[in-house]
């Protein structure tokens, strides 16, 4: 089992080895955005491994691809829908996912920025 944190909303989950960061985030309700459902094909789904990076998968060329695609990438970052956990992590979802979130899930904005602490 390998835990995940999410820094800035303040949640951790456990979840078994080989999970998507995405698929984690679902299940305790923190706010990543996902517009194409999690098949590599947007980068909304944009986070940063603070701790941990590698207790994450390796990097395909697909997701230097869509990488490419995003804003503010750092030597940290990865797509939720393509980083699967081998080991505790921690995490901050970027920017871009967390708006990405909002504008996918209007009715839940407010518990979303609370989350966050905005």
């Amino acid at each position: 089992m390998a835990k995940i944190r999410f820094i800035k909303e303040n949640l951790t989950v456990e979840v078994p080895d080989g999970t998507t960061i995405l698929k984690a985030a679902k299940s305790i309700g923190a706010p990543q955005g996902d517009r194409c459902g999690g098949v590599c094909a947007c980068s909304t789904c944009h986070v940063y491994v603070l701790e941990g990076f590698n207790n994450t998968s390796e990097i395909e060329d697909e997701e230097f691809d869509i990488l490419d695609k995003a804003f503010d990438v750092r030597s940290t970052s990865r797509l939720g829908c393509q980083a699967k956990v081998h080991g505790d992590i921690a995490v901050e979802i970027s920017d871009e996912s967390f708006q990405a979130f909002l504008d996918e899930h209007p009715n839940d904005k407010e518990a979303a920025h609370k989350l966050r602490g905005k």
